[in-house]
């Protein structure tokens, strides 16, 4: 790996989503896509991201084909799969400081908890509630565009 800065980067699902389908945050996703970083999804994100793409498939937002292409485009993203889940004891303080849905909190109680092990951590999201408190908690980045 080269001397640039290594990122890594907690995906929750709006950002995932955003990778995969053009919305107005795509560009954003897409450049911290191709960042050399470690790129982080948890199960809940990826459980999300499929709930999504599957609803789109029964509204028949998606044709087939396009289905079957965000499906690939998960499966060999740049994403490392993890098994992990919130400390307990963070999910309390954090839900009492944060007003967020289960799921938002449960990725921000989520990222925190790996940031200890992995102080270059930080979360990747575009849902405004997670991301105000992700900012309250230090854990969001700005992309530098110079690179």
């Amino acid at each position: 790996m080269s001397k640039k800065a290594l990122y890594v980067i907690y995906w929750d699902s709006s950002a995932i989503l955003s990778t995969i389908f053009k919305d107005r945050h795509s560009a954003e996703a897409q450049r911290w896509s191709c960042k050399e970083s470690i790129h982080l999804m948890s199960t809940l994100a990826y459980v999300e991201t499929c709930a999504v793409i599957a609803r789109m498939k029964r509204e028949r937002i998606l044709a087939d084909v396009l289905l079957h292409a965000a499906l690939e485009v998960l499966e060999k993203g740049p994403w490392h799969r993890l098994n992990t889940w919130p400390e307990w004891k963070i999910i309390q303080p954090l839900s009492l400081k944060w007003p967020l849905r289960g799921a938002d909190l449960w990725h921000l109680a989520t990222a925190k908890s790996l940031k200890k092990q992995l102080p270059e951590l930080f979360l990747l999201t575009f849902d405004t509630r997670l991301k105000v408190a992700a900012q309250g908690e230090g854990m969001i980045k700005k992309i530098s565009t110079g690179r």
